[in-house]
């Protein structure tokens, strides 16, 4: 047995021992040590010197190979684990993996549902009685129209709808207004909903709030909230876990992208303070301009089949 393996295996046999590792998490580590090892075989290096750079390096070589950042950060993390275990046996007088910084996971991209789905909840929505029908109805279509956070729509205040507006004046984080115009069927759902909104008020109450309920906040809450929709989806046969007002912002923003409206004007009516934030919805549009050639360019199918 090399010195390189003979490392790895008393490290493997400590984890065992000490930590109660699974079979499956010994095998994960050892592929992942071994891997490493036979990197620094090929620059004449070895487990017991190999520095910072030697590791860097390998990194390197995981994300020219096209590894995937999580994939990438757990074989660092085995390589940080085995460094903790020789230094303290005394193996090693250094740990070369305290000065490395994992690799960057990304940002997920968020999840979003396609104009077709929206439109089949809002019309999931207006089929239902009164008043239930015309409430959700008109969330719904304020939620489309604006890109509101969850927690700014279920607040919003009854004076911010008292006429027929055509923008709400929304406060958002930090305490900071903004401006969102609203699509006229979100105005013309708020006029028939104002019309049933005192049912969901004891009798001779009043609120301050667009959407009361009896909860402690005195408006609906947005555990409420995400609870309508996970039924709403259900109802039209999406899955629930893919319907949520966090959604709902987002395809409010990817479709707008979609339509032609620019970067700069999003990033206001989402109220984000920082515009990289937005240009996660160019990174949506991409990835579905990719698939969208791949599935259904002939010269990508004809390619497929060769």
């Amino acid at each position: 047995m090399s010195g390189d393996a003979a490392l790895v295996e008393r490290f493997l046999e400590m984890l065992l021992a000490e930590r109660g590792a699974s079979v499956n998490t010994i095998e994960a580590y050892r592929r992942d040590l071994t891997d490493f090892a036979t990197s620094l075989r090929a620059r004449k290096r070895s487990l017991e010197s190999a520095g910072s750079d030697d590791i860097r390096t390998y990194l390197s070589e995981l994300e020219a190979a096209g590894m995937a950042p999580r994939t990438a950060a757990r074989r660092l993390s085995a390589i940080r684990q085995l460094y903790r275990f020789l230094f303290s046996e005394g193996d090693r007088t250094d740990d070369p993996s305290t000065v490395i910084d994992s690799p960057r996971q990304g940002r997920p991209l968020p999840k979003i549902l396609s104009e077709d789905d929206v439109d089949l909840l809002l019309a999931s929505a207006r089929g239902k009685g009164e008043p239930e029908g015309l409430r959700l109805t008109c969330l719904l279509e304020i939620l489309y129209a604006s890109g509101l956070r969850v927690s700014e729509l279920v607040a919003l205040p009854l004076a911010a709808v008292a006429r027929d507006p055509r923008v709400l004046i929304v406060r958002g984080k930090g305490g900071k207004e903004r401006m969102v115009p609203l699509t006229e069927a979100a105005r013309e759902a708020i006029i028939a909903y104002k019309n049933v909104r005192q049912s969901f008020l004891p009798e001779g109450a009043t609120s301050p709030f667009l959407f009361p309920s009896r909860s402690s906040e005195g408006h609906l809450t947005r555990r409420r909230m995400g609870q309508l929709l996970k039924e709403l989806a259900i109802e039209c046969g999406l899955r629930p876990g893919s319907v949520s007002p966090h959604v709902l912002r987002h395809a409010f923003a990817t479709h707008l992208l979609d339509h032609g409206a620019d970067l700069r004007s999003v990033q206001q009516m989402l109220g984000h303070a920082d515009i990289s934030t937005t240009q996660i919805y160019t990174h949506v549009l991409a990835e579905r301009l990719k698939t969208l050639v791949t599935e259904h360019h002939p010269l990508a199918k004809g390619m497929a089949k060769a």
